[in-house]
């Protein structure tokens, strides 16, 4: 059994792998092709980023996949057929995710593990096992992601174009706007990470104090001092921008090179964010089989996540960005439209403001939709003739498949996988 174990284990890290060469994309593509950072420095930013998120944060994600997506009471009598079902997903994910990622298409991790959990319960228990309420709500959530991500992307880029990018004096009207947009990327952003890291705190503070401490406080408070904080700091650099102290850069527009700290930023907040979620993914799966094999029974709630299968998914992840990410990162970053600083932060705060949108209604949503669909958008304020519709095919194309082929993959590793 330590051998299988073994198995399993290098194999939710070769998902992670996948995961990180292809959906790490989604936080750093936009600031690679806006000439914000660096291909290495993005790739360093997000590794140190998505491990610590993986690590620190990942437990929750993973114990929701492990014992939610699919219901274990179904396999209480034969635990080891879903022992099976989760190596089915994880070698059909890791294989779909290499294939997608190889092509340099931006897919949604979440929806293949979604696919191959539905191809492998049809063949262990028939076409009733399947959620199909689920299935259903995916597919509204992909016509929808983009399509709101696009429309928001082009209202926050059209009033920043308006009054700051098409203004005679740009560096003064972008002091004015510097705390409004301090306050909305803190704003948006702290409601992803915030209560993330202030959590722990509260209580440790309501262990040591015996006092009742409310779960915003500290967030709000944090989001406060760090948006007053942006702002001098910007308008710090703004000073040094007027009398010409900033040092040599791609970007020779010094209104740009000031929004590329504030992208850069952005960016940080995403591979956090994604890191904590995403990484659930590649190692659920494997939480579950080692659960199963200590108890003998199948996971039901309170899973208790090991920090090295965390540790395992933040290392997978960062190591598939260094080799293989630079793919998906050119595709967003380069192949869909032209992007500069101003226009690469108002795609990421779309496609933050939609994901948390959908979490307030519980839709599952996909990262890679959304992004894609703010960077599309911005390209529509742009010039639409802009916009490179020969990716955007291919694009559509992998999403759309993405669900179908992961369970045609799940259902047919099962079965071989059975009858051994």
């Amino acid at each position: 059994m330590t051998i299988t174990l073994l198995i399993v284990a290098l194999l939710a890290f070769y998902v992670a792998w996948n995961l990180g060469a292809n959906d790490v994309a989604n936080a750093m593509g936009t600031s690679v092709g806006s000439k914000a950072i660096t291909l290495r420095q993005a790739i360093i930013i997000a590794g140190i980023l998505e491990f610590t998120g993986a690590v620190l944060f990942g437990h929750e994600v993973t114990e929701t996949l492990a014992t939610k997506v699919v219901n274990p009471t179904l396999f209480a009598a034969t635990p080891q057929i879903l022992v099976t079902g989760m190596f089915t997903v994880l070698l059909s994910c890791g294989i779909w995710l290499q294939i997608a990622t190889s092509r340099g298409l931006p897919v949604s991790s979440s929806h293949a593990v979604v696919g191959a959990i539905a191809g492998f319960s049809w063949v262990a228990l028939g076409v009733g096992a399947i959620d199909w309420s689920s299935i259903g709500s995916i597919t509204i959530g992909w016509i929808l992601t983009p399509i709101i991500s696009g429309a928001i992307a082009a209202l926050f880029y059209s009033q920043i174009k308006r009054w700051i990018l098409d203004q005679p004096n740009q560096l003064l009207q972008l002091r004015e706007w510097i705390p409004w947009l301090s306050a909305v990327l803190l704003g948006v952003f702290g409601i992803i990470v915030l209560p993330l890291l202030t959590q722990p705190l509260t209580n440790f503070l309501q262990e040591q104090t015996g006092l009742s401490i409310p779960a915003h406080d500290l967030p709000l408070l944090t989001g406060a001092a760090a948006a007053i904080g942006l702002t001098l700091i910007s308008w710090r650099q703004l000073d040094d921008v007027e009398i010409g102290e900033i040092p040599n850069s791609p970007l020779s527009n010094s209104v740009e090179r000031l929004f590329a700290r504030f992208q850069v930023l952005s960016a940080c907040f995403v591979a956090f964010a994604h890191g904590s979620n995403d990484v659930g993914n590649a190692i659920a799966p494997l939480a579950a089989i080692v659960y199963i094999n200590r108890t003998g029974s199948v996971p039901t709630d309170g899973l208790n996540i090991p920090l090295w299968i965390l540790i395992l998914g933040g290392a997978g992840i960062i190591t598939g960005l260094a080799i293989w990410g630079k793919k998906v990162i050119a595709t967003i970053g380069e192949n869909i439209i032209f992007l500069q600083p101003s226009s690469g932060f108002c795609a990421e705060l779309a496609t933050a403001t939609t994901i948390l949108l959908a979490s307030r209604l519980g839709l599952p949503v996909s990262t890679s939709h959304a992004l894609v669909g703010g960077v599309v958008g911005i390209g529509l304020v742009q010039n639409i003739n802009s916009i490179k519709f020969q990716t955007l095919q291919g694009i559509a194309a992998a999403w759309v498949i993405t669900v179908p082929v992961s369970a045609i993959l799940g259902a047919t590793i099962f079965s071989i996988a059975q009858m051994f």
